[in-house]
């Protein structure tokens, strides 16, 4: 090979490589301008309805839980139901052991017999005395002793029938009777143990009045119990019926605040219908209260709200909600204008969490938002060297 042939070659070569270079310069270059096109997603303006809750979560109570206690002392003897029966107002639960009541009132009946017989004596002492008062063979003070004593005779009797009713009452007490109709939820008793009415009544049953009526105890935070009011709708769930929504209407807010740890929270009482009686005392719900609902209105996604362009300083709100503006808050979100982010000035309303309500600005139903830089979040940073809107794919 002749130097002619090998120069030949080598500018052949640096041609070559030349428009190799120019030509992936070129491929870079448009792919970049499509990346920088494509950097942005958006999402279309929709309107719709959207319902704003607050959320908590609660107890389910029956509405009516009454314990049954016994007002005396003694051991159980006899036990006439269990946990899940029906029960009416009236039947027996039931009994202590009786005989030492028994012998109380044989005691106190004797007694009153003795009043009785003193009675009787004095009533008798004293119809003597006036007699021998009238013929003048007695003092007038003895006469006045006659009937003090008949007197004190007359209370001596009172006082002993008060004791025998006492005692009856008593004996009445070692049988314990529902004092509502309802089912028993809770039997803490058996038969043999001994339970002492001291200061406190001791707790033996307890009976929810109506089951197919409960209500949720919940605890809401004093940000949201300003919008709670009496009437409004309630839906909830429970962890026992899964994918299962039940309804409920706010029964009541209480006055008394909570205090844990400088966190204050009210109770707000549901009442809740349970005809099907398969919601149980003491079950776990998880509350939403619909405070605010919007229909057929221009929603923004919650996504674009929160959106910032990296090169734009993040408020602390977040871009969600800022301060008031006429009605409704303010908010700021972005449109794409020649590959570009503009920001848009919005009024806004309620909220799901998901969309916002927009009240007022220069966006309607149809017009596209900034919800995603994909570049900041690194979904679209293989694609500078790849065309279009490729993506990696997860299997």
């Amino acid at each position: 090979m002749n130097v002619k042939s090998l120069i030949w070659n080598k500018f052949t070569l640096m041609l070559m490589l030349i428009a190799l270079g120019a030509g992936g310069y070129v491929y870079w270059g448009n792919n970049q301008k499509q990346t920088e096109q494509n950097r942005y997603r958006t999402v279309a303006l929709e309107t719709g309805d959207v319902i704003q809750t607050v959320s908590a979560n609660g107890t389910l109570n029956p509405v009516v839980l009454v314990s049954v206690g016994t007002q005396v002392s003694g051991t159980v003897r006899k036990l006439y139901t269990d946990f899940n029966d029906k029960v009416q107002k009236g039947q027996v639960l039931a009994e202590l052991d009786p005989p030492l009541f028994n012998a109380q009132v044989q005691q106190s009946e004797a007694n009153v017999r003795n009043a009785q017989a003193s009675l009787d004596l004095a009533q008798a002492n004293e119809t003597r005395m006036k007699t021998l008062l009238e013929q003048e063979y007695i003092s007038r003070q003895e006469y006045d002793q006659s009937q003090q004593a008949l007197k004190s005779g007359r209370a001596q009797v009172e006082l002993a029938q008060a004791q025998l009713q006492k005692d009856r009452t008593n004996l009445n007490y070692t049988v314990i009777r529902a004092p509502v109709s309802g089912v028993v939820v809770s039997r803490s008793v058996d038969v043999g143990q001994t339970v002492a009415a001291s200061f406190q009544t001791p707790e033996l049953f307890k009976i929810a009045q109506d089951l197919s009526r409960m209500q949720i105890d919940s605890s809401f935070a004093e940000a949201d119990i300003g919008k709670i009011k009496v009437g409004q709708p309630v839906r909830f769930t429970v962890d026992a019926f899964a994918g299962r929504s039940f309804s409920g209407v706010v029964k009541q807010v209480r006055l008394n605040p909570t205090n844990v740890s400088n966190v204050i929270t009210y109770d707000v009482v549901v009442a809740v219908d349970n005809p099907e009686q398969i919601l149980l005392p003491g079950m776990t719900a998880y509350v939403n209260i619909v405070v605010a609902e919007r229909h057929d209105v221009v929603l923004v996604p919650n996504a674009a709200l929160r959106f910032r362009p990296k090169d734009i300083e993040q408020k602390k709100s977040g871009g969600k909600r800022n301060k008031k503006d006429g009605e409704g808050l303010s908010g700021t979100v972005y449109v794409q204008t020649n590959g570009s982010p503009e920001p848009v000035r919005i009024r806004i309303g309620i909220t799901d969490n998901k969309v916002t309500e927009v009240l007022a600005g220069a966006l309607k139903a149809g017009d596209s938002v900034i919800v995603e830089d994909t570049l900041d979040n690194g979904v679209a940073a293989s694609a500078q060297g790849a065309p279009g809107n490729m993506r990696l794919r997860m299997f």
